[in-house]
């Protein structure tokens, strides 16, 4: 995986979830969260794959508002910090 597939990774994470209307019910949300969980996955990026599983078990819980916007902001801070595991990157 190239530097340009990381950086392009990271603008559609951010962008999807810069899109997210937080105060949506979790119908709403889910199909963006798992789309979010799904690309993270596909780009090696761990941090974000497991602060999407939380957001995802905190929405199934039936959490709302401020804690969803957090598990958001920890969820942009993952994508923006994420580094892909070293046995990946070689792959």
């Amino acid at each position: 995986m190239s530097n340009n597939d990381v950086i392009t990774a990271r603008a559609e994470l951010t962008a999807r979830i810069a899109a997210i209307e937080w105060r949506a019910g979790p119908s709403r949300l889910a199909p963006d969260i798992a789309r979010i969980h799904e690309l993270a996955q596909h780009h090696h990026m761990p941090g974000a794959v497991d602060v999407a599983n939380q957001l995802r078990l905190a929405l199934a819980r039936g959490e709302r508002g401020v804690p969803v916007h957090r598990w958001l902001q920890l969820l942009g801070q993952a994508v923006a910090t994420d580094q892909a595991e070293p046995s990946r990157r070689a792959a």
